[in-house]
């Protein structure tokens, strides 16, 4: 009797993805591991071990299985993401254990954002420049607006079977990012779009159907991108990245995608970066331009955006209006008749909309009680979104004088945001120093600096 195959996770890790991806072209091919491992003169348990994620496979391996199985490179261009997790891997094992890990790797990060890449991260964001962006969103006509039929000298066509590879890609690179933080994982993801994506946008897709889907996913790609230039602190990338997405989903004429980018995304990113009143009138943008089109998951996300730009504008009552709005929309909501790109939003990850909104208003009791629906269902494996959530309940409790709460929910999140290379992450744990400043007397308070500095040191706020 055969046994049963291990049941894969290509979201895990890119080795995962990679063992994914060879069962899944070897069973395409019709060969047992055996068969592939004879033809490919390696042993039918290396063949097993790499499709499980057991063993990372040599390039000699790999150009070997995509010459058996016809692939045309398909796997070899895999191969830097799982040389760069080989490389992430070894360099773990390398370093002394316990709690200075993080803070070795988030120095390393730092020392490289001062070097190549510091001229990116000083780019600010420009409302202007996504006020115009939205405007022309907005008067853009219906239909696709890049030609399928313009590249027909490519030599190669994408398909469906492309597509759904890259899929695979982008859903394992959501995973990775929201575990760890962009910075475990946004070179892999930015050599994937300069190598595999790149290729499939610049041959011809099979049909106009696929040329859609092939720019959507393009678009989701490139808000991931954005999203973890965020992530990062370098808001003016951010900006381009998620600006480039959003074209592509005109391309794609999906116009409701867009009117998600530009509310949920680029408001996001505009609220972030002190913005609220460019923030505010590219949501009701996003609003006006999928009225016809939009699906009550959506319509919920984009009213929890226009509260949030009212709630940092200090106006409760037209906060509390779109928030009701957005809970009566969700309330709606199927997640199957949902598009794929939304489903996440639901009634927990409202909750820490409104949390944030009431935080704002500087309501601390209706924020922890928010933040306690959202962390409760959040999963283990959103760690950066746990550090967040946990670092802004940590200041609630600060604003409302429970010191002791504060500092033990405070360690908490510095756990969690030490398991992570996020700058956002850095970013809120320095919030809550700040708001519990006026209490620097306490001891519970000095400890916490205190650990801190040894846990998170990059996120630590020096005494005067």
């Amino acid at each position: 009797m055969g046994q049963i195959p291990r049941t894969l996770q290509p979201s895990l890790s890119e080795r995962h993805f990679f063992g994914a991806e060879l069962r899944r072209l070897r069973e395409r091919a019709n060969f047992s591991q055996a068969r592939l491992g004879a033809m490919i003169r390696f042993s039918a348990d290396l063949v097993r071990r790499v499709e499980t994620a057991d063993r990372f496979p040599s390039r000699e391996f790999v150009e070997a299985c995509d010459k058996a199985l016809t692939t045309g490179g398909a796997l070899s261009r895999l191969l830097p993401l799982v040389e760069g997790s080989r490389a992430n891997e070894g360099m773990r094992a390398a370093s002394p254990s316990g709690p200075t890990n993080t803070g070795t790797l988030l120095a390393a990060l730092a020392e490289e954002a001062q070097g190549v890449a510091d001229m990116v991260v000083r780019v600010p964001f420009q409302p202007g420049v996504v006020d115009r962006a939205a405007q022309d969103w907005l008067k853009a006509s219906a239909g696709p607006h890049l030609s399928v039929a313009g590249r027909l000298g490519s030599p190669d066509q994408v398909d469906e079977e492309d597509l759904h590879s890259a899929e695979t890609a982008l859903e394992m690179f959501r995973q990775l990012d929201h575990t760890h933080g962009a910075g475990r994982v946004h070179a892999q993801v930015q050599r994937y779009v300069e190598g595999e994506l790149n290729r499939l946008l610049a041959n011809t897709p099979t049909s106009e159907a696929v040329g859609r889907h092939l720019y959507a996913l393009a678009a989701g790609f490139f808000e991931l991108c954005g999203y973890q230039a965020v992530d990062t602190g370098a808001h003016g990338l951010a900006q381009r990245r998620y600006l480039r997405a959003l074209r592509l989903t005109e391309a794609a004429d999906d116009r409701l995608y867009g009117s998600y980018l530009l509310a949920v995304n680029i408001g996001h990113l505009a609220l972030h970066c002190g913005h609220p009143e460019p923030a505010r009138r590219m949501v009701l943008t996003a609003v006006k331009g999928s009225e016809t089109r939009t699906m009550p998951a959506v319509a919920a996300a984009l009213h929890a955006v226009v509260a949030r730009t009212h709630a940092r504008l200090g106006r409760e009552g037209e906060c509390l209006t779109h928030l009701d709005i957005a809970e009566k929309q969700l309330a709606r909501s199927k997640p199957e008749d949902e598009p794929p790109w939304i489903r996440y939003f639901d009634a927990a990850y409202l909750a820490d909309e409104i949390a944030h909104c009431f935080h704002d208003l500087g309501r601390p009791q209706h924020t922890q009680r928010h933040l306690g629906d959202a962390l409760s269902a959040l999963s283990p494996t959103h760690v950066r979104r746990l550090a967040i959530d946990t670092a802004l309940l940590a200041s609630s409790l600060a604003v409302a004088g429970r010191i002791d709460e504060a500092c033990a929910t405070a360690r908490q999140a510095v756990d969690y945001a030490a398991r992570t290379t996020s700058h956002r992450c850095l970013q809120r744990i320095v919030e809550v120093q700040a708001d519990l400043e006026p209490y620097r007397c306490e001891p519970e308070v000095r400890e916490f600096g205190e650990y801190v500095r040894h846990r998170l040191p990059l996120a630590a706020v020096q005494p005067e």
